[in-house]
């Protein structure tokens, strides 16, 4: 007993001068990772484009039945449209670019750890990494037939606490494998808020410990109600400092694609928050070529409009990011604007200003720019954005200073009950959005 007080004692001095060491980070299993900005890791854009062999073998894992497994007619159907997408090289989904970024980071010896209340089939119906047998039930994992590394895909229980919990912890201890956590709808995180707050937001400055976790969170007004429609997105911005995390949403699945691999590709871990969509999972308008996935294909901070006017034309330009944008467009063109561009915020966090004065200095006839959100006003992205668009503007040196805000009204609930009243306030925050329907709001008056 003596001897154990007496261990507790010398720990006890020695904790007084102890200084963490950097390489108590970077030892072990982190061995070869480091700070980002530190001069072995300053590219922060990495190579995330894969060889188009690569893409064509993994087209064929995902589209091929093995002797023995007799899946259900739907996922035939599914299977059958995959191979068209590969054979012809274009319309590839979401969740095809999911596969594809899980299946290249297999085959070039990462871990894959996927776990989530549905996340084998995918709670839409999406995913179906996992086959079942429709005779006795035996199931099939194709990714999991990919040499190199280690793809794993769990349904977990309905606690977010625990789990997530438990996936923060795996990430922590093996940096190689890509780590992800996914709700089954965004709303859901709200359960897991004290791991958010206490460990993936704030671990690294505490605690000197690097995570790259990655939530993947299912989010965006489809008039489902105010439990399935937002994943908080304003909690994570809130807890945006430092460059301790990144907030993103992307709208294409090759920008999905390529954030997911470059969490592995760099040299550097940090936790990855992303608003992943339901609509947009089978929109027609949000799919991908395979020459987008190859070549010098990369993750895009911002995405310019497909159809946008020339440069010189455009009047008004509307900022926005996720699946409003696909809405926009449609609204757009139904009316024949050709002074318009709407451009895709694809991470809000850090906050792509480069790319954005860029985009701005080139529009020299712009006279508003607008900043469009389905959430309300004191929920989604405006109060974090804001500041930052507002910056980008002056340093661009463009007519209008400040952004206008076109949205919902600022709400106790985050989204309402009633799909006939979601309908109509979409349609009005649209209307509003690009000016069809009276001014956008300003963001405050000067003062």
């Amino acid at each position: 007993m003596d001897q154990f007080t007496k261990l507790l004692e010398g720990e006890f001095e020695a904790a007084k001068t102890y200084l963490p060491n950097k390489a108590d980070w970077f030892e072990g299993r982190w061995t070869g990772l480091g700070k980002p900005g530190t001069p072995e890791t300053e590219r922060r854009n990495v190579q995330t484009a894969i060889d188009p062999e690569h893409l064509r073998t993994l087209g064929e894992t995902l589209t091929t039945v093995p002797e023995g497994l007799t899946p259900h007619k739907t996922l035939l159907r599914i299977l059958d449209a995959k191979r068209e997408m590969f054979s012809s090289g274009a319309n590839l989904d979401w969740a095809t670019a999911e596969a594809l970024a899980f299946g290249s980071l297999v085959q070039e010896g990462f871990g894959v750890r996927l776990s989530g209340q549905d996340s084998g089939r995918g709670t839409f119906s999406h995913r179906h990494a996992v086959w079942v047998d429709q005779n006795d039930g035996h199931k099939y994992i194709p990714l999991c037939t990919v040499e190199g590394g280690r793809f794993e895909v769990r349904d977990s229980p309905l606690s977010e606490f625990g789990v997530l919990g438990f996936e923060y912890g795996y990430a922590i201890a093996d940096p190689r494998t890509l780590v992800l956590w996914e709700a089954q709808f965004g709303d859901f995180v709200n359960g897991a808020q004290v791991i958010i707050d206490q460990f993936i937001a704030s671990g690294e400055a505490k605690w000197l410990r690097a995570s790259g976790l990655v939530l993947l969170l299912p989010h965006g007004y489809e008039g489902q109600g105010p439990e399935h429609s937002s994943a908080r997105p304003e909690r994570f911005l809130q807890l945006c400092a430092e460059d301790n995390i990144q907030v993103a949403n992307c709208t294409t699945p090759a920008n999905y694609f390529h954030i997911l691999r470059r969490q592995m590709l760099r040299e550097f871990r940090k936790p990855l928050v992303l608003m992943t969509p339901k609509s947009l999972l089978r929109h027609k308008l949000a799919v991908s070529a395979v020459e987008d996935f190859t070549g010098e294909s990369h993750f895009m901070r911002i995405l310019s409009d497909p159809a946008a006017p020339r440069d010189e034309d455009v009047r008004r330009l509307v900022l926005c990011t996720g699946k409003l944008a696909y809405d926009l467009f449609q609204a757009r063109d139904a009316v024949g604007d050709r002074s318009t561009a709407i451009v895709r915020i694809e991470q809000l966090y850090p906050f792509p200003s480069e790319p954005l004065v860029t985009r701005l200095r080139r529009m020299s006839n712009l006279e508003e720019v607008v900043w469009a959100q389905e959430e309300p006003r004191n929920n989604g992205y405006w109060n974090f954005v804001e500041p930052f668009i507002e910056q980008c503007l002056v340093e661009a040196g463009v007519r209008p200073q400040r952004p206008v805000y076109a949205g919902r009204a600022a709400s106790a609930s985050p989204a309402t009950g009633l799909a006939k009243r979601h309908a109509s306030e979409q349609a009005a925050l649209i209307e509003q959005a690009l000016g069809l329907a009276g001014e956008a709001t300003p963001q405050r008056k000067a003062s």
